[in-house]
């Protein structure tokens, strides 16, 4: 063989070869920062630190949450919990579980429930489990209530010729049914279901805002307050923002230099491990992306699927 062919396959395989090692130098480098932003997201922080939970658009019974929740109530190193709202409500069920999981923490360690622009219905009912609550002057909060609704499409079935025949083992199996109007006792056991659920809210806030029932009945009309208007009838504790959560929090012997760390939703964040581990390399190397990784988050679908009773606020719906 020609000593020249000899030489530059040679020198074709050492390229070969440093590419490979490379390749799994660069492959190494993304396991560890993806292992170690995963981690830090699990565990919050190695250090002393005030975890920050934020809940946002409509609440569900979110597992993840709870087991978050969890986590930080166990952890030494989270010394409080500061839980930002931004919702406009959802299901009863899911807001009585996340208030539940909040008051397990506020056992071990002070809670602040942080109203941003919006924290309506069971958005403001997650709100009470806070040791205190600190809302914006404009925030919308309040519109305590409970609602059950469902589609009728009778009217379309006539239209389109379609019937539905039914045999069922008692008047109230199945009821309110889309393809019928509801018959006044179907309506008479929704109801009474929609008021003991009510009942339950209105006895919660009245508990946790140490306020007279006959008083909480009188805000809880399904009327929507500014933050303002909410410190007026105690139902929000201060307004401000992140200023005067630390300085609550330092009459909870939580020093305000501690640094604020959020407690990341860690499914969705698995999920983008790649580019975040990518974007974590890079700013190791000294290079700067033009797009976040979190900026990804906002591109995929989402599907909101709510059973069972709503507290929900709608513009436009009373």
């Amino acid at each position: 063989m020609d000593p020249m062919a000899i030489a530059d396959r040679r020198q074709l395989r050492r390229k070969l070869s440093f590419w490979r090692v490379a390749a799994l130098i660069f492959l190494a480098a993304i396991g560890f920062v993806s292992y170690a932003f995963l981690m830090s997201d699990q565990s919050g922080s190695a250090a002393p630190h005030i975890a920050r939970v934020r809940i946002a658009g409509m609440i569900t019974d979110d597992r993840e949450l709870l087991e978050r929740l969890e986590r930080i109530a166990d952890s030494s190193q989270a010394k409080a919990l500061i839980v930002s709202i931004s919702s406009p409500g959802g299901t009863t069920y899911g807001g009585e579980r996340i208030f539940k999981a909040i008051r397990k923490v506020a056992e071990k360690k002070p809670v602040v429930s942080d109203i941003r622009t919006l924290a309506a219905s069971a958005g403001y009912m997650i709100a009470t489990a806070g040791d205190t609550i600190v809302a914006g002057e404009s925030s919308i909060t309040g519109s305590i209530g409970v609602i059950f609704q469902y589609p009728q499409i009778d009217e379309v079935m006539k239209k389109i010729g379609i019937s539905l025949e039914e045999i069922k083992s008692s008047p109230l199996k199945a009821e309110p049914s889309p393809f019928h109007p509801a018959s006044e006792e179907a309506k008479t056991m929704i109801r009474n279901m929609i008021m003991d659920s009510y009942g339950w809210f209105v006895d919660l806030v009245a508990d946790r805002r140490k306020l007279p029932r006959d008083e909480v009945l009188k805000l809880a009309d399904g009327t929507i307050f500014t933050g303002r208007q909410a410190l007026g009838v105690k139902l929000v504790d201060t307004l401000g923002g992140d200023d005067e959560i630390l300085d609550y929090l330092q009459t909870r012997d939580v020093s305000r230099d501690l640094p604020i760390v959020e407690w990341k939703d860690t499914e969705n964040s698995s999920s983008l491990w790649f580019a975040h581990a990518l974007s974590g390399l890079f700013r190791f190397a000294g290079i700067t992306l033009p797009v976040s990784p979190d900026a990804i988050e906002g591109w995929g679908p989402s599907k909101l699927f709510l059973d069972g009773l709503v507290s929900v606020w709608q513009v436009g719906e009373r």
